[in-house]
């Protein structure tokens, strides 16, 4: 599949899962649903903040590129992270379980990462566990 054409297929599906049931908007393109709440007076963490979460990602071809399940939920500052979780995670309070679902320019761009190619559509499953 030539690049244009995957990037044109990666948007197509982006803009379908935005009108299913349950799927809401954030900023920038982002779109997430929610799979479990947490408390409703629960924190929520800021751009500078150390957030603790378990994750697993894919691309929209159903291929996993990363996973924190089966191990420690790693602890990391989400200024540090792709824009797409520093805009999702700061709307997330703990115990909140989201599917989230990042335009590429909210993830990696048109960069290649390992698994991933360029121009993707980014589908992560996070559950903010901790905020410090």
């Amino acid at each position: 599949m030539a690049k244009t054409e995957y990037i044109a297929k990666n948007r197509q599906w982006l803009e379908a899962k935005s009108k299913e049931p349950g799927v809401k908007a954030l900023d920038k393109g982002i779109y997430y649903k929610v799979l479990a709440s947490g408390k409703p007076d629960a924190i929520k963490p800021g751009r500078n903040s150390v957030v603790v979460v378990h994750y697993t990602g894919w691309t929209i071809n159903g291929k996993k590129f990363d996973s924190s399940r089966g191990g420690t939920a790693p602890a990391m500052r989400l200024r540090e992270l792709i824009q797409g979780w520093i805009i999702a995670l700061q709307q997330m309070k703990v115990g909140d379980k989201w599917e989230i679902y990042l335009p590429a320019e909210m993830g990696y761009g048109k960069f290649s990462q390992p698994g991933i190619p360029g121009g993707s559509t980014l589908i992560f499953e996070v559950e903010l566990l901790g905020v410090g």
